[in-house]
């Protein structure tokens, strides 16, 4: 009918059809945009990708692993993923991640860190200076996360820990307590070389390439994403991966317990190694403890911050992670 009317009458509905065509070519125009439009995870994806590829071909497998790790998060499902996997799993270089079996369903993840060059150290307290440039010439895993009770206890046998959980920290154990677990633990599994890490590989790895406060900057809000310490007011250490991890997919580096490690501690950096490698010349009885624990303030769970407890001291606040030397862990 109404087409009719249009026939009859056209000088009539001549805007009307002008109306008509302009409101069709909008809705084309609109759907053309619609079906154009980019998705927003695929923008995030196409550097990354970019990044992937001039990695690889640079054969730089520890840049290769970490863009793979963003894509694994952005897009796992898509169909270039297993051919990403797959070339950068080729690349020469330790693998990115290690799985020791401990037995009894335990098993213990390893982070392999990657060698360089960082500024240790900080203005912020004297025991932190001087600021100091130190250079992490070979690759070493870490422990992914501090060492937990299931696994203390699968390899002496007890649990010391007075907040137990098998997948909490292991806690209440003193420095020495902690070499008798090393070498039962390096006597079960023979040839990895487990140890404690040197300070200055611990604050390497716990910094993961920032020069802030935190692995993540100086917000103390955003602290609590990561960490757990006296800020989260829980009164407790928590099972270790609750947190988000650092940027070489650390976590708990900032909270939860204190982490011994091997060096003896001295009250500044004057005369410190600077390769990496453990301070046991002079300097005080006492061990250096690092990352702050649960009942710690934002202050003491720095990258920076140096614990110095007498090492037969065992408190709820107290634990361990550990290291494993690249070529001992190929064995």
């Amino acid at each position: 009918m109404l087409h009719k009317h249009i026939m009859k009458y056209p000088s009539l509905f001549a805007g009307a059809r002008v109306g008509l065509a302009v409101v069709a070519l909008s809705g084309f125009a609109l759907a053309s945009q619609a079906q154009t439009k980019p998705d927003p995870v695929m923008l995030k994806a196409a550097p990354l990708i970019t990044r992937l590829e001039t990695a690889i071909a640079a054969k730089d497998k520890f840049v290769a692993g970490d863009m793979l790790a963003e894509l694994e998060a952005l897009i796992p499902k898509d169909a270039r993923m297993a051919r990403f996997r797959e070339r950068v799993g080729g690349l020469p270089g330790p693998k990115m991640n290690l799985t020791v079996d401990l037995g009894g369903g335990v098993k213990m993840e390893f982070v392999a860190v990657r060698p360089g060059t960082f500024m240790m150290g900080s203005t912020r307290s004297d025991n932190e200076k001087p600021v100091r440039e130190v250079t992490i010439a070979k690759p070493f895993y870490m422990g992914k996360h501090e060492v937990t009770q299931e696994q203390w206890e699968q390899i002496m046998g007890d649990n010391p820990s007075y907040f137990k959980d098998p997948k909490n920290p292991v806690e209440q154990v003193n420095w020495e307590d902690c070499r008798d677990f090393l070498a039962k633990l390096n006597k079960k599994v023979p040839g990895r070389a487990f140890r404690f890490p040197t300070e200055a590989e611990w604050e390497y790895a716990c910094r993961a390439g920032s020069t802030n406060d935190y692995c993540f900057g100086n917000s103390e809000t955003v602290l609590r994403e990561y960490a757990w310490y006296i800020g989260n007011e829980t009164g407790r250490p928590h099972a270790v991966g609750q947190k988000k991890p650092n940027a070489w997919g650390l976590y708990d580096m900032h909270g939860n317990v204190w982490e011994w490690c091997q060096d003896f501690y001295h009250g500044t950096y004057e005369g410190a190694p600077t390769d990496g490698s453990a301070w046991i010349e002079g300097g005080t009885t006492n061990r250096v403890a690092r990352g702050g624990s649960w009942y710690s303030s934002a202050s003491y769970v720095r990258s920076a911050y140096r614990g110095r407890p007498a090492l037969g001291y065992r408190g709820v606040v107290y634990g361990l992670r550990l290291v494993v030397p690249v070529g001992a862990a190929s064995r």
